[in-house]
């Protein structure tokens, strides 16, 4: 990185060095800048929200002066809207085509069916090893002559660095599947999916537990609700003790059969109860014990699984918000062994120095928004979706991006409106936090980049505001 930075002070759980140089806008065409739109001063009037408050850009992609610019040198808050910079960087870095490998080997190669020493399991920090994958990884060990394991199977997560994490600490809700933290062999996302289902005959709610699990027990509390279906999530009370889940509380009958997700196990655990369940499925036995350790020197690969390429991957990612996904490419970006945050931080650094994008307020924490302390501005965050906009991987990350009134976290949004498939857009929700980010496209054709930052107690009441900006755009 040059001599010529300006490093931010600790803000929280994040820094990030950013480099001096600015991006280059073209001028041609260049519209006339205007105010805020009144239909979106009077929809934050109405929330109680003040105009400074929001941090907005909107910018044509072919280049020139904001057509409006509020605010926009503010660093906020922008939630999930901080995956843009996340899947952006690593689209680029690490190329659409980027996948992560696991690996299970062995010291000895199977006699007879019998694997006298360890089974070994080596984790690249894959950020979508799902139940069906490993399945077929441990598929794949059955079809290569293994039936029986005497020795342990020992997991490898050395390619990322120790990192004390407290699922916790965030919102105080650790079983919530958003707060697990990163792990070089994050299996299913170590999730447990639970399927709710109400008998109003019976007057009580059945629950199905949808991953195998060995010595999983659910104990079932909850009672049947006659309310609106709601936030049905926040009406139910999850414990754990031990292998026993602890489900109390209500679950409203409108809400017909949904599906919860929870982390109700550390990860050893966690693998532990789904790798003997899975292997007893394929008719294998297992005698040893599941631990942490490293993989020695002479091992030599028995069966592998490549993930997803990056760039579908990031479709689910920005698509759908997930967290977890988003902390594991963030980890990723980090060329180093084992991988630490401050690697990756100086990556989009010298990225976005080589870039020409200058960025003095960003803050990055974990890379996915789910942080108190990580910062954007709304020009920044505009300057990261035009330089996107010029890159060969735009299409990968364009579409990767909810459509309003279409899919992902804008399905049920916008969907009889002017924008509706019209707007590209990355959402983000935190307490205190809302946000837009992304493409919209109007009426004569033309393609706008929009940021909408909001940053207030109000934040709640600002989906109108946001709403009549984008239809704004979308009706020039």
């Amino acid at each position: 990185m040059s001599s010529r930075r300006r490093c931010l002070p600790r803000l929280g759980l994040g820094w990030i060095a950013m480099g001096t140089l600015q991006i280059t806008l073209a001028a041609a065409e260049a519209p006339a800048p205007v105010k805020l739109p009144p239909t979106v001063v009077n929809a934050l009037q109405d929330a109680g929200i003040p105009t400074t408050s929001v941090g907005i850009v909107v910018q044509a992609v072919d280049g020139g002066p904001p057509l409006i610019s509020h605010n926009s040198r503010q660093a906020m808050n922008p939630a999930s809207a901080m995956k843009l910079v996340t899947t952006y960087a690593a689209l680029e870095l690490l190329g659409p085509a980027h996948s992560w490998r696991t690996e299970a080997l062995v010291v000895s190669p199977p006699k007879n069916g019998r694997l006298d020493g360890p089974l070994y399991l080596r984790g690249s920090g894959d950020p979508k090893l799902a139940l069906e994958h490993f399945w077929l990884l441990l598929r794949q060990i059955r079809s290569r002559g293994v039936s029986e394991i005497n020795g342990d199977l020992i997991l490898d997560r050395s390619a990322f660095a120790p990192v004390a994490h407290d699922p916790g600490e965030f919102d105080r809700e650790p079983l919530r599947p958003y707060n697990a933290g990163p792990d070089a062999l994050l299996i299913n996302l170590k999730s447990l999916r639970l399927t709710l289902q109400p008998e109003p005959v019976q007057n009580r709610v059945n629950i199905i537990v949808d991953t195998p699990g060995e010595g999983v027990r659910v104990a079932n509390r909850l009672t049947l609700g006659r309310d609106g279906c709601g936030d049905w999530r926040e009406q139910i009370r999850p414990t754990v003790t031990g292998q026993t889940l602890e489900l109390a509380g209500s679950y409203p009958a409108a809400c017909g059969e949904k599906a919860l997700h929870l982390v109700p196990w550390p990860a050893d655990q966690q693998v532990d109860s789904l790798f003997r369940a899975l292997w007893r499925e394929l008719g294998g036995n297992f005698n040893g014990r599941v631990r942490d350790g490293r993989i020695p020197a002479e091992a030599r690969v028995l069966a592998v699984h490549d993930s997803p390429p990056l760039g579908e991957i990031v479709r689910e990612i920005n698509k759908y918000s997930n967290n977890v996904m988003a902390r594991q490419v963030f980890l990723g970006l980090d060329g180093q062994r084992p991988a630490t945050g401050d690697g990756a931080r100086r990556q989009i650094a010298a990225w976005l120095q080589g870039k020409g994008l200058k960025l003095p307020e960003l803050v990055l924490d974990n890379g996915s928004g789910l942080s108190r302390s990580e910062r954007i501005s709304a020009e920044g965050l505009a300057q990261i979706l035009l330089a996107a906009w010029r890159s060969p991987v735009m299409p990968e990350l364009v579409a990767s991006l909810p459509i309003a009134g279409v899919d992902g976290t804008l399905q049920k949004r916008l969907g009889h409106g002017s924008a509706s498939g019209r707007a590209h857009l990355k959402t983000g929700y935190l307490d205190g936090v809302r946000a837009l980010a992304g493409y919209v496209l109007d009426n004569s054709g033309r393609r706008w980049i929009v940021v909408f930052l909001l940053n207030d107690p109000n934040f709640r009441l600002g989906k109108p505001a946001m709403d009549a900006l984008l239809l704004w755009v979308a009706k020039r």
